[in-house]
């Protein structure tokens, strides 16, 4: 059983949000997708020994995230979620596990664009929260949707962990 540490910070300061129902809600997603053996055989904690996985999870405006997006993917525009996956994205000599802690990095969230798509894709604000937060979580293990087979594997899953909640 892994101890999960999810940081949750919502920054966009205009937008009330329950963050310990969130918090609570993204906990047991997270804890689906860990215990979900084809995901886990396949992501970057494979072949690792933790006790403890921690991530950041930080709500933002559309201003915040497109300044990120311009600056960090050089894409000058807001978009929904961008995922910064620290562990995942390093080369396995550069991989730390402090104290049995792996740090998978941060994913941040537009809530305009949660409202935004919502709206467009007729679900409610949850659902599209929840699917774009475990879309996050995901890429912070390894995944990615370059080809049609990883798109629909990571699809797939995310609508099965956003049903843990929903």
């Amino acid at each position: 059983m892994t101890n999960l540490n999810i940081f949750l910070e919502n920054t966009y300061e205009d937008y009330d949000i329950d963050e310990v129902m969130v918090h609570n809600n993204i906990v047991k997603m997270t804890d689906y997708i860990f215990k979900d053996n084809a995901i886990m055989s396949n992501s970057c904690l494979n072949k690792y020994k933790y006790d403890v996985v921690s991530f950041d999870i930080v709500f933002v405006n559309n201003e915040e995230i497109h300044r990120i997006n311009k600056e960090y993917r050089h894409k000058d525009s807001p978009t929904d979620v961008i995922t910064f996956a620290m562990f995942a994205d390093s080369p396995e000599e550069e991989r730390y596990i402090f104290d049995g802690e792996i740090n998978l990095g941060e994913i941040i969230v537009s809530l305009d664009k949660i409202e935004e798509q919502s709206k467009e894709n007729n679900v409610t604000f949850f659902d599209e929260l929840y699917y774009l937060v475990s879309h996050g979580v995901l890429h912070l293990l390894g995944f990615d949707h370059q080809s049609e087979e990883e798109y629909n594997f990571m699809v797939e899953n995310q609508n099965k962990a956003k049903a843990i909640v929903l």
